[in-house]
């Protein structure tokens, strides 16, 4: 591998390297410990066995280092390395692959089984345990003068029907004078924004649903009905309320479970609910 130009300039890597030093008086081995090498690297790089060195990175380095001890050029063994044949490419076969975890795969399975089993055992559990109340329908307020006016009009037993008092011998108003009685309820508008999952069921005064079901976090609802208004929130916390465009609170009815059952009027006062009307007694 030594070969030799006419004028006998030494020409390969190895022997280069070798004359050096040898010229320095340096054997194998004492070149070894200088540049903290095995000594079998070193005798490689002089027999040019490039193949023992593993990347060409690595070859490259020792080359240098070796150079620079034994007073060679770098720069001139690096040219003769890149123009020989012996410049290797990365070989991808020899990195070392992990083997698969064949016990983790089988264990994957089962855990994965386990957290699905278990969150919706969660999820059922939760459904079931919110109150399921149903509202009943709530009585509408008669008004006093409607009372006062049908208890005029049952005549007693045995009178005649033809004989009943005039409206002025009740007490009452002619009535050509009096103010016809509205017995209808006030529309109102209730506004219900979620930062969380909850449960939630609102009917009006007639016991009409207006809404009802589980609504997810971000969502909102916007609702028309007659007062009062029965609200039943299984997450009382996490749903913003605004009734008639005005912020509405809980305050202290939100029970221990987190759960509420308002009863809001027509003018926005929340109270909490009859348990008749909460618990569907």
């Amino acid at each position: 591998m030594g070969a030799e130009a006419g004028g006998g300039e030494l020409r390969g890597i190895g022997a280069r390297l070798r004359a050096a030093r040898e010229k320095r008086g340096l054997t194998l081995l004492q070149a070894a410990e200088r540049l903290h090498l095995d000594a079998r690297v070193v005798q490689a790089l002089e027999a040019e066995d490039f193949t023992a060195l593993g990347a060409d990175v690595y070859v490259r380095g020792h080359l240098r280092r070796y150079a620079e001890a034994v007073g060679e050029s770098p720069a001139q063994l690096q040219q003769l390395y890149s123009a020989s044949s012996h410049a290797l490419r990365p070989d991808l076969t020899r990195i070392p692959r992990r083997e698969p975890d064949q016990r983790g795969s089988r264990l994957l399975l089962p855990a994965l089984l386990v957290v699905v089993g278990f969150a919706v055992a969660g999820l059922l559990w939760w459904l079931l345990t919110l109150p399921g109340e149903k509202p009943h329908p709530l009585p509408a307020d008669r008004p006093p003068a409607a009372d006062a006016a049908h208890a005029a009009e049952v005549t007693a037993p045995g009178a005649d029907a033809g004989t009943a008092p005039a409206p002025a011998e009740r007490g009452l108003p002619p009535t050509s004078s009096r103010a016809p009685v509205s017995t209808a309820s006030p529309q109102v508008r209730l506004d219900l924004a979620f930062s969380a999952p909850s449960w939630v069921e609102v009917s009006d005064v007639g016991g009409r649903h207006l809404l009802h079901g589980l609504f997810e976090a971000g969502s909102t609802r916007t609702l028309t009905g007659s007062a009062p208004l029965l609200v039943v929130l299984g997450n009382a916390p996490a749903v913003r309320l605004r009734f008639n465009g005005e912020p509405v609170t809980p305050g202290t009815l939100v029970r221990r479970d987190g759960s509420a059952h308002l009863l809001i009027d027509a003018a926005g006062r929340v109270s909490a609910a009859a348990p008749r009307l909460a618990h569907g007694d």
